[in-house]
């Protein structure tokens, strides 16, 4: 018998959006834009396989009627002899086992024979032996899945490809690594992995066509160029086609990462093989995150003039530790609820000495991002850690922003009951409308199965919180920052920690009690999971639009202060992305825009409407 491994059987179109009926220069002066931002909004004039899934051991047949388990278990078990075949038929013979093993048969008057013995053969599976020696010698901390799966030695998983290296132990800050054209400048886990970073970039592609449109003016002006972008968010697949959008359009770009569990491995070697300078890999120390950052910025002779950054890590880094350099950045794109108030406490202070624009409170991100991305992501995170069911589980979400409603949309679709707490009556109002028990958390604490944090805020859930919960429930946080959950204070020599899978820990009371944190109180979708690459290409459009009028807007137009994007801009950027849905938007007639007010192009809605 044998067992045969059989392989199995295995360009968007960019949209287009045409500025009708304006001119740069009417541009500029009607929606307050620069020239060189309404160039990149218009796109240029024309228009603009997957592999086959891995091999898959065919399973051997169930065992028939009568079969017993170790016939059903054993190697061993061969072709069923004639006399086995006789006593399951006949209901005048019955069988014993002699003690020596062998069966025998006794029939009706008492005569006992022996049955004949099935001949054991051990199974010879095909290309066994080639198989294993295929896979290498030394597989160092290798994830479950890789060690499972034969389909896995010829291909990575974005999870499989975070531990792959034979010398996973070996912090990549001590290594000598250079990409094919010979540069060293970065530092990632393995940059051996680039090839499969650049397929997941290049899934992801497919995915944002508004970066991809953007993409296509590198072919005539390059708006960017000349820029210097120093970065810090979050390095996946997504923010890669952002990267290499700004620099298609002649910006040079150097990146750290703003989550220490958030990064692809992958991805940032793809990133670092194509010449970008980027420090980060997943499962960073606070060390080796802040090294990073400084490995940006502090480079000879590179002075950056803009910052895109997620968290104000970044931002607050240059400030305090490179004065002369912060004053002479030109601007700051920032897309974070923590880092957007770091940014009003320096305006605030008179301590902010560039612009800043405010993306996270653009329409196009809070209602997207915040909220749709949210609403898918929460879902994947618990379910790839914890592997529960949601129907019949009682939920706290504390906050009721756009993430909190997108993660309380998600979870009572699911059949779970939820609670918010809210600090602000108008959002405790939608909740209390939507649906949704408004609580104090400490009346709840004891009984609820899972805690979810969105707030933005520092120690929403305190020690004392974490002592009163039940056996086994859940802490998380969708939160940009760590700063909610106070996981510093179940450091202690009294509670032990005990690691379940990666960002997943066991924090075990002196009573047995136990409560499950996820990443460590970090952002979980990021963290543990994935996010939808269609909302972030929303976002990564708008931080790209963003930079652009920064970068080129006239001296004087934006002081040092934080601004919102333009109304304009959100508009262009969702208007980009409708042909995905094959939607077709009404468009005013000359007299309705008359009554109304309005251009016929737009903005449509007026600074203070709130969506």
């Amino acid at each position: 018998m044998s067992v045969q491994v059989v392989p199995a059987a295995a360009a968007a179109k960019v949209p287009e959006v045409e500025l009708k009926n304006l001119s740069p220069s009417e541009a500029e002066q009607q929606l307050g834009l620069s020239t060189a931002a309404v160039d990149a909004m218009v796109p240029p004039a024309g228009g603009g396989d997957p592999e086959a899934p891995a091999p898959a051991a065919e399973r051997p047949p169930a065992p028939g009627p009568g079969s017993g388990p170790a016939a059903a278990l054993s190697p061993a078990a061969g072709k069923v002899p004639q006399a086995s075949a006789m006593k399951r038929s006949d209901p005048h013979h019955q069988h014993q086992r002699h003690r020596d093993g062998g069966e025998a048969l006794v029939s009706s008057d008492g005569t006992v024979t022996e049955a004949p013995r099935t001949v054991k053969k051990q199974i010879q599976f095909a290309d066994q032996k080639q198989e294993f020696n295929k896979r290498p010698t030394k597989i160092g901390r290798r994830s479950l899945s890789r060690s499972i799966s034969q389909s896995s030695t010829d291909s990575y998983s974005s999870a499989a490809s975070y531990t792959d290296s034979s010398d996973d132990e070996t912090s990549p800050r001590d290594k000598q690594q250079k990409n094919s054209k010979g540069s060293s400048d970065f530092c990632v886990k393995n940059i051996k992995q680039a090839e499969f970073g650049r397929r997941e970039i290049e899934i992801a592609e497919q995915e944002m066509p508004a970066l991809m449109a953007l993409r296509k003016r590198a072919q005539g002006e390059k708006p960017l160029a000349g820029a210097k972008i120093v970065g810090c968010t979050h390095i996946t697949a997504q923010t890669a086609v952002l990267m290499e959008t700004l620099g298609a359009l002649g910006a040079q770009c150097r990146w750290a990462a703003c989550n220490i569990y958030s990064t692809l491995n992958e991805v940032a070697a793809a990133l670092a093989e194509s010449g970008f300078p980027v420090f980060a890999w997943k499962g960073e120390s606070e060390d080796d995150f802040w090294w990073c950052i400084d490995r940006c910025v502090n480079v000879e002779g590179w002075q950056p003039n803009m910052i895109l950054d997620d968290g104000g890590d970044l931002t607050h880094w240059i400030y305090k530790k490179y004065p002369n350099m912060f004053k002479k950045i030109k601007g700051i794109v920032e897309e974070s609820v923590t880092g957007v108030h770091r940014l009003y406490q320096l305006s605030k202070a008179g301590k902010l000495c560039v612009p800043a624009m405010n993306v996270n409170d653009s329409v196009t991100k809070q209602k997207f991002d915040n909220l749709y991305c949210c609403r898918e992501s929460i879902l994947d995170g618990l379910k790839r850690t914890t592997d529960m069911m949601f129907g019949g589980k009682q939920v706290v979400v504390c906050g009721y922003g756009e993430v909190g409603k997108g993660c309380c949309a998600a979870l009572k679709a699911m059949g779970s009951i939820v609670y918010v707490t809210e600090i602000d009556p108008i959002c405790a109002l939608q909740a209390c409308m939507d649906g949704f028990r408004l609580v104090k958390l400490n009346e709840v604490i004891r009984q609820v199965d899972i805690v979810i944090t969105c707030t933005g805020n520092k120690n929403v859930v305190t020690r004392e919180h974490l002592d009163r919960m039940k056996n086994s429930c859940i802490v998380c946080n969708m939160g940009h920052s760590n700063t909610e959950i106070d996981v510093a204070s179940l450091r202690t020599p009294e509670l032990t920690w005990e690691r379940v899978r990666s960002q997943v820990d066991h924090v075990i009371w002196p009573d047995g009690k136990r409560i499950v944190l996820l990443a460590e109180g970090r952002l979980l979708n990021l963290s543990c999971s994935t996010v939808p690459t269609f909302v972030l290409s929303i976002t990564a459009t708008t931080q790209a639009l963003a930079l652009i009028e920064l970068y080129n807007a006239p001296e004087g137009r934006y002081k040092q202060d934080v601004y919102l994007l333009p109304k304009k801009m959100d508009e262009y950027v969702a208007s980009l992305h409708l042909p995905t849905f094959d939607a077709h938007l009404t468009e005013l007639t000359d007299e309705q825009a008359k009554y109304l007010g309005l251009n016929k192009n737009g903005p449509f809605k007026p600074n203070y409407y709130r969506y």
